[in-house]
């Protein structure tokens, strides 16, 4: 048992770059995480991290991280089998999550679920890097997109739509484009990780086309774009599940609806060595219960064309 906590340190102390926050996501002490590092390194007879403002991995320590990666991941997976004998909600779930779709729907869902399952205890990590679920010890992540071939199971929870859309005022001083060829003439907003070359790809009959749009900002942040789009800086490609309330305010206004991209589906995935985890199961089904298809963003927008 202290090989293992030892390397769960390790592992932690690597991921983190830093003693203090590995002590915190441990729950504890710094000189118990350094005191484990050091006991590590003497018994392996090498040095595994190199100290200085940011904890570094060695040559040794590279090798060694992905092998604790594997035996902890090992580990785990043992006990979710063990666990889904009993059909038991319980235990810790590591979930990651995109950071504008928790902001304004995920996070009400996973605490009520929490509140569902109190022998359940999750650990939610908010951000939008894609992590590797194979490498990194996450038990699942919400995906949003189109999700690529792959060796995990994708549970999809809706449908994830995109919309092009402006301010009122931006439209007013610039014209509503009617073609997508007509972006040239405009300024965009753009999604750093979807447009990382200031270029737009649009549905055009049956295929797909490119259309450079001219950037007055970059960001990688879901909200900092429909800010921007409300600022009357320039057309942006939104989520309907960020953009709905303002398209029903009316600070925003769709344009360009029969060429508006691909936003792929809004799925959990997880590995296959898990499909019969008790609590991967309860959170699927806890996340189609209550987000839906058609989710509430849609219906919204649906009541809102109703009624004009």
């Amino acid at each position: 048992m202290n090989k293992l906590n030892e390397m769960q340190a390790f592992v932690t102390v690597a991921d983190t770059g830093s003693m203090s926050e590995a002590a915190r996501q441990l729950g504890a002490a710094k000189s118990m995480v350094s005191q484990r590092m050091a006991q590590l390194e003497k018994r392996l007879g090498s040095t595994l991290l190199e100290r200085g403002r940011q904890a570094r991995l060695t040559e040794s320590g590279e090798v060694f991280y992905r092998y604790c990666q594997r035996i902890l991941a090992q580990v785990d997976e043992a006990e979710e089998a063990v666990q889904a004998f009993g059909a038991s909600v319980s235990g810790t779930l590591r979930l990651a999550a995109p950071m504008a779709f928790s902001v304004r729907y995920l996070a009400p869902v996973l605490a009520d679920f929490a509140a569902r399952y109190p022998q359940l205890r999750l650990d939610v990590e908010v951000d939008d890097r894609r992590v590797n679920l194979h490498e990194e010890r996450y038990d699942a992540a919400i995906r949003i997109g189109e999700l690529p071939d792959s060796s995990l199971v994708a549970k999809t929870i809706t449908a994830n739509r995109h919309i092009i859309c402006a301010s009122p005022a931006y439209l007013a001083a610039h014209g509503t484009p009617q073609t997508p060829q007509a972006l040239a003439r405009h300024f965009a907003i753009h999604y750093v990780n979807r447009e990382p070359h200031g270029m737009w790809t649009l549905p055009v009959d049956t295929g797909l086309e490119s259309f450079r749009v001219r950037g007055r900002m970059r960001t990688n942040s879901g909200h900092q774009l429909m800010e921007a789009a409300r600022a009357g800086l320039g057309l942006t490609i939104l989520p309907t599940f960020l953009a709905a309330p303002d398209i029903v305010s009316g600070e925003l206004v769709e344009v360009l609806a029969p060429h508006a991209p691909r936003g792929g589906s809004i799925s959990l995935v997880y590995r296959r060595s898990q499909r019969a985890s008790a609590k991967l199961q309860a959170l699927a089904g806890f996340l189609g219960e209550r987000i839906g298809n058609p989710p509430p963003w849609e219906r919204m927008l649906a009541d809102h064309a109703a009624r004009r």
